[in-house]
């Protein structure tokens, strides 16, 4: 199998870049490094390209892998043949591969194994042939195989057995499997019932109580809630194909003698196959491929909607007071500064049960006055209906302008009792840790939100029910892209955010944060090399996405990397400039002075590839710039809004916080995320959420309807009609 010539018609990438950027991956490279810096020779794939040509070549070498160890498996039996190798060469999925090897492989004890014991594979042999006549009766032939000893005590029984080696024989073809597969995806219907109307989570799959739909046509998150329901013995799944077509498809293959005398025993055993072998094993097999086909697209969901949450502007230069609310335990707060550092913590009562609201509203005005507050991060758990309202009324008695906003705690429980939250606030208990991290996530929601498994998030949908490792490799993935394209100061840098860099493990993460805490601030980028476990390799991979502030190098605090420092000063030195106009806030006129010239032209001058040329002309521009600081800000609010207060056609502003297969949630300023169906997000057709929306943007909606006693919120964006 070619794999490069493969992936090439797959990806549309030319095949020779794909063979340079495969040595790439296989030399040992990042992809964030790979996708930053060595854009020649991948001809500027993005990090998300990247991992899905490094995902595609790392199943496409597992097929090599085990189309290697079937082959040698059937040659061990002496059993492998031109036609075989031929056939193995051919097969392009895993599923294709088993179903070649299927007759070879070992099986426990079956009803066919057992007749091939008690000697009827000769006969079975001589049904199957299916001959034009016989020059005897099938019975009399039968007869001869009849042996008490193997417990085959007359014609009937060897007969009974023949047919069940003839039935695991065309089970066991691959060219029957594959063509019966194939009928399946394109005719086969999916049915659900419920399995018990007086089970306590019954209710939430109503939709699913008389449910039929197409195999071809059945949207993944159906899949995914079918199965959680399966899973939760609350629904009863079924796979249901047209038997009578399917046998047909069957015997056209099976019986090439339809005159024959032993083509009706043929066609018997065909039948059996089917019921009792082939069809009970579709359906595991259509349903794991349904399965696996939902999770892969719940999994890009889920890494879309975290790439963009962790790329959520940040909100910098303002004090947050971080407010997680509670009822019986209180609300707790935390006043951090606009470098994230803790000045204070505080508990408060102004819910139920204890409900000391003036004595509360007293304790957060104070906090406000003394620390200069602006804004207030309220977590979206346990009664923040009742928080909102409390400081929405509170900042209204406020002499200063104070915002609030609300927070997703999603995770923040995780982090709050992790050994790492522990390390970081000793003296903290859960509670304050998580009033902490609520303030941070607004302040620097890539910075905190690192620190989280990120499969707590919860920006997925039935992420739970999906492979774990499966979906802990592709979110590992987005963090690093998202930590690497920011970028991070390493003299100020969390162990988390470190340990995220392309190159940089854990080890070599807690190692440069003791070097920096022994030695003090790094000088340059050329000083982390003194850091134990930080080689040549390592810090080829890591420098450019490290920033060295107050480093005497002007480059070292900008994303260009120490291998193109001479590129960088040759193009300054072209048209007459020097690091200190860098330094001094970058050259704007940089750009159109060298497209002037021609980029084209200005990369061969100075022997680089005019995309590293262009790269390093962004970095000179804005030097230690933010790519997040381009994404909406989050929406500050003064006044609470609650469900009452919706009515039809409304139009607010509201911040997406999840987008799902269906539609997307919107925070619109009330407790309950409006959900913005699919068919309701454009005048024109909209195929998937995620070309239209993602999370973090800040949209215009109007309110289609409202169900207060469900707390449900309908909208749309649609030209509403005269």
């Amino acid at each position: 199998m070619d794999i490069i010539k493969i992936l090439s018609e797959e990806l549309n990438i030319p095949a020779e870049r794909v063979e340079k950027t495969v040595a790439l991956i296989d030399e040992g490279n990042t992809i964030p490094f790979i996708a930053r810096y060595r854009k020649e020779v991948t001809g500027s794939l993005d990090d998300v390209a990247l991992r899905a040509l490094y995902d595609r070549l790392s199943y496409l070498r597992k097929l090599d892998e085990r189309r290697e160890e079937i082959k040698n498996a059937i040659e061990n039996q002496g059993k492998l043949t031109d036609e075989l190798t031929h056939a193995l060469s051919l097969a392009v999925t895993l599923v294709e591969l088993e179903d070649i090897y299927r007759p070879y492989k070992q099986k426990r004890r079956t009803r066919a194994s057992v007749a091939r014991e008690r000697g009827l594979a000769p006969l079975a042999e001589l049904i199957l042939s299916q001959p034009p006549s016989l020059d005897r009766p099938l019975e009399e032939i039968a007869a001869e195989y009849v042996d008490a000893e193997k417990d085959v005590p007359d014609a009937a029984a060897a007969l009974a057995g023949a047919s069940d080696i003839i039935a695991e024989d065309v089970s066991d073809t691959a060219e029957y499997r594959k063509m019966l597969r194939d009928f399946a995806f394109e005719e086969a219907v999916l049915e659900t019932r419920l399995a018990d109307e007086e089970k306590e989570n019954t209710k939430i799959y109503a939709d699913y109580a008389e449910y039929r739909e197409p195999v071809r046509t059945v949207k993944g998150h159906r899949v995914l809630a079918i199965t959680r329901g399966e899973k939760e013995e609350c629904l009863k799944v079924t796979m249901t194909l047209d038997r009578d077509a399917a046998l047909a498809r069957l015997y056209s293959r099976v019986i090439t003698e339809k005159d024959s005398p032993t083509a009706a025993l043929v066609r018997a055993a065909a039948e059996d196959s089917y019921d009792r072998l082939i069809f009970p094993s579709l359906e595991r097999e259509v349903r794991a491929e349904l399965f696996d086909t939902a999770s892969e697209g719940a999994l890009k969901v889920f890494a879309d909607n975290l790439r963009h949450l962790l790329l959520a502007a940040p909100l910098k230069g303002k004090t947050v007071l971080g407010y997680d609310p509670g009822y019986r335990t209180g609300c707790k707060l935390a006043v951090v500064d606009k470098t994230g550092k803790v000045l204070d913590t505080a508990v408060i009562y102004p819910t139920k049960p204890r409900e000391e609201t003036d004595k509360s509203r007293r304790l957060v005005l104070k906090l406000i006055k003394a620390y200069d507050i602006d804004v207030v991060a309220i977590g979206n758990g346990t009664a923040s209906r009742e928080s909102e309202a409390f400081i929405a009324e509170t900042l209204k008695e406020c002499d200063r302008k104070v915002a609030y906003t609300i927070v997703s705690e999603a995770g923040a429980s995780v982090y709050s009792a992790s050994e790492l939250a522990a390390k970081e606030f000793p003296d903290f208990d859960v509670t304050e840790r998580s009033a902490v991290s609520i303030a941070r996530r607004l302040q620097d929601p890539l910075a905190e939100l690192v620190k989280i498994d990120p499969k707590a998030i919860g920006v997925g949908q039935y992420q739970h029910d999906m492979k774990q490792n499966r979906l802990t490799e592709a979110l590992d993935g987005v963090v690093e892209d998202c930590v690497n394209s920011v970028g991070v100061d390493v003299n100020t840098a969390s162990y988390s955010l470190l340990s995220h860099i392309a190159g940089i493990n854990a080890t070599a993460a807690k190692n440069i944060v003791a070097y920096r805490e022994e030695h003090g601030e790094f000088k340059s980028r050329a000083a982390i090399l003194k850091v134990p476990k930080i080689g040549e390799k390592a810090f080829q991979q890591c420098a450019g996405f490290l920033r060295v502030s107050g480093s005497s190098e002007v480059l070292d605090t900008t994303g260009v990397h120490p291998e193109s420092y001479a590129t960088a000063r040759a193009l300054l030195s072209e048209f007459g400039m020097t690091e200190d106009e860098v330094k001094g806030g970058g050259i704007s006129s940089l750009r159109a002075l060298a497209l002037a010239r021609g980029t084209g032209k200005l990369a061969k001058k100075l022997e680089c590839g005019e995309p590293t040329l262009l790269d390093i002309i962004g970095e000179l521009e804005k030097p230690g710039r933010d790519i997040r600081d381009s994404a909406p800000p989050p929406v500050l609010r003064t006044d609470v809004l609650t469900i009452d207060d919706l009515t039809d056609g409304m139009v607010l502003t509201g911040t997406v916080r999840n987008v799902v297969d269906f539609g997307a949630f919107v925070d619109i300023g009330v407790h309950d995320d409006g959900l913005l169906h699919v068919s309701e997000m454009s005048d024109r057709f909209v195929k998937n959420p995620a070309d239209v929306l993602k999370v973090g943007d800040v949209i215009e909606v109007r309110i289609k309807g409202v169900d207060r006693k469900r707390g449900r919120i309908s909208l749309t964006r649609k030209t509403p009609r005269n």
